[in-house]
Formats: structure tokens, C-alpha cells, sequence
């Protein structure tokens, strides 16, 4: 009877998948199919740096203790970052059309690989997104990340809080350097309420993460009003492995 009144439904208001096309049949919220729901993959590496989680061809870039450039001279605000997969292929259609395409009812499903990624012995106090301009948000009509930390906060029955402000909007951080990114969002972020992050672990929400400029910028916000720990929690995250030096090759011996 599911399937037949489904099969009626779409033939009144046929629709196909926004992905890929085909048609769906079943009635769901989510005009996307199951193959290409469940098609995003874990993020896979052989070396991580052990402090941001980004990415790397070899070891060349990290030092004794596994750490990048960028954690080593300090230039990271948070303490761990996690993301579920790489911003590419269908899991970046999928944030587009979540983001963009307004379609929120994707918030669950995105939300389910989001919390896969967070580590198992981790524990967190409290849940912040990152917040978006007041016009930004007029705009889109919504800020993706505050529906991802609703969706994360009630799976582990954690508080989300408004805490962490924009304190004047930001250019477009696409095509910019990672040393202009980062003048970009310097000082753009202010923490209104310290007393709801004070001392405590905060689990900082996203949707993508770049170079990793905007979430610093949040983050030293929420250090300096006295977090005890902050960790970056984005759906995906930009695989720049192609554009990273790899170790130069050894001498031939005669």
C-alpha cells in the first residue's frame, strides 16, 4: 500500500533526485536518493596532523610530534578538529543543495555523518555554532550550522549555545590566501555570553571546513573567554593534499 500510494504521489508531482536525477520512489522529505544519501564516504589519510587532523601526502610536513606548520608556530585557535568526509563529488553537492538549495530537511540525514565523525572518548559541555552575518542569514533564510549542532546536541543531549557572535561581516573567504583568509576573520568573532563557555569543553559546529581560518578565528574568541577546550566539528573539510609539497626525492647513489 506504501509503495503504491508513493507510486500514485509521484505521478501526480513526479520529481527526480537533485543529485543525480533518477526518479525517486518513495514519498520523503529529502528529494535526494538513497544511493546518493549513501554515497559520501569517510574521510581516508595516511597521515593526519596530530593536532588539526588535516591531511597530508607523507610525514615531510609534520614534525616529531605529528604536527603541522601552522599548529606548530600557533596559528591553529582550537585544540582537535574532526570532519566526516572530503568537500568533493557528491558529499559538496549535498551541502550545496543543503546550504544554498534551502532544502533543510537534509539536516538529519548530513547530521547522522557528522556525529559519526566525533571520537568515541571524546566528551564535550556545550555546542556552538559558528554563527553567520544577520544579513547573510536574512538572505538564506537559515545558518546551516545552527540546524547540524541542533541535530548533533540532541543525539548527545548537550546544550547548544548562542554564545559566540559575528561582529561585522566577512568577504568571501573563496580565492583568498590562507594569510589573507585569516586577516579576513581577524576580530570578527566575539563571545557575548563567556559565562556559558567559561571553563568548559565546546564542540564547535560547521558545515565545511577550508583552511581551517574561520574556525581559528572562533575559536581563540572562545579561548579568551576562558573555554577550558575547543574542538571543530564540520561536516567536510577541503582536501588540499594535491597542493601540499611532498618530500623531495633522495639522491641516487652511484
Amino acid at each position: 500500500m506504501r509503495k503504491s500510494c508513493a507510486a500514485f504521489f509521484w505521478l501526480v508531482f513526479p520529481e527526480g533526485c537533485r543529485i543525480c536525477g533518477r526518479e525517486l520512489e518513495d514519498v520523503s522529505r529529502v528529494p535526494v536518493c538513497p544511493d546518493c544519501l549513501n554515497a559520501p564516504q569517510p574521510f581516508e589519510a595516511e597521515y593526519f596532523c596530530s593536532a588539526c587532523r588535516t591531511p597530508f601526502q607523507n610525514r615531510f610536513p609534520l614534525d616529531e610530534q605529528g604536527r603541522c606548520a601552522l599548529c606548530r608556530l600557533g596559528l591553529r585557535g582550537f585544540d582537535a578538529a574532526y570532519s566526516f568526509g572530503a568537500y568533493e563529488d557528491v558529499l559538496r553537492e549535498l551541502i550545496h543543495l543543503f546550504k544554498y538549495g534551502r532544502v533543510r530537511s537534509l539536516a538529519r540525514p548530513l547530521s547522522e555523518r557528522l556525529v559519526s565523525a566525533i571520537p568515541w572518548d571524546q566528551r564535550f559541555d556545550v555546542i556552538v555554532p559558528v554563527p553567520l552575518h544577520w544579513r547573510r542569514r536574512l538572505a538564506r533564510g537559515f545558518n546551516q550550522a545552527n540546524l547540524l549542532a541542533g541535530a548533533v546536541a540532541r543525539r548527545y543531549a548537550l546544550p547548544v549555545s548562542s554564545a559566540l557572535k559575528r561582529r561585522r561581516r566577512t568577504d568571501s573567504q573563496a580565492g583568498l590566501s590562507n594569510a589573507k583568509r585569516r586577516a579576513n576573520v581577524s576580530g570578527a568573532f566575539a563571545v557575548r555570553r563567556p559565562e556559558q563557555v567559561r571553563g568548559r569543553r565546546v564542540l564547535l559546529v560547521d558545515d565545511v571546513m577550508t583552511t581551517g581560518a574561520t574556525a581559528s578565528a572562533c575559536a581563540a574568541a572562545l579561548k579568551r573567554a576562558g573555554a577550558a577546550h575547543v574542538a571543530v566539528l564540520t561536516l567536510a573539510r577541503t582536501d588540499r593534499r594535491a597542493f601540499l609539497p611532498s618530500r623531495p626525492a633522495a639522491p641516487e647513489a652511484f
